[in-house]
């Protein structure tokens, strides 16, 4: 029971710190919108940033798990188009979009909180598996932007559109940014 507390606290404060803002966000809002006291709540986190910390946890375990594989594979194009399969399919399983979501609205929470430097980090490192095999700055870019494309999907694409096709799109989009370009 704890843990699915733990989970829609979480959620709850992914949503509001989304919605509202980090810095605008209270615990009190928080525990308002779950329906519980803020002793209840203060039982499983302390802080904001420690519920911040606790969904981006997770989120960076799963790159971590990513890279790791990424780093034992020998860096060819194969690799890539692996590599980003696997992102894209962590990407729309998981609550990541939202958290990618809070950080990109939360500006100042990714700059400063440990949290935030450790995700810019893991992406930073994912982007640069995918460039590793190439020498153009032309290529190394269009390989990182590859990754990016994943992530544009949520927010350049009208949000009606089913998640399996925001999947399909963004895969041939980065796909399309990627492949090596035949000179005529």
């Amino acid at each position: 029971m704890a843990e699915s507390t733990r989970g829609r606290i979480q959620a709850v404060a992914l949503e509001l710190f989304t919605e509202n803002g980090y810095e605008k966000t209270s615990l009190r809002e928080i525990a308002e919108r779950l329906g519980v006291t803020k002793a209840a709540l203060y039982y499983h986190f302390k802080s904001k940033e420690e519920i911040v910390s606790s969904f981006s946890e997770d989120r960076l375990a799963r790159l971590d798990e990513l890279i790791a594989w990424g780093e034992a594979q020998p860096p060819k194009p194969e690799r890539r188009q692996e590599l980003l399969s696997r992102y894209a399919d962590e990407f729309f399983a998981s609550n990541h979009p939202s958290v990618m979501r809070f950080y990109e609205q939360n500006q100042t929470v990714a700059k400063t909180m440990s949290s935030g430097m450790d995700m810019r980090d893991r992406m930073l490192r994912v982007a640069s598996l995918m460039a590793d095999d190439v020498d153009d700055p032309a290529e190394q870019l269009r390989a990182a932007l590859a990754l990016f494309a994943v992530h544009g999907s949520w927010f350049a694409i009208r949000q009606d559109i089913p998640l399996e096709e925001r999947k399909r799109v963004a895969l041939d989009v980065a796909e399309d940014l990627w492949r090596p370009r035949i000179s005529p």
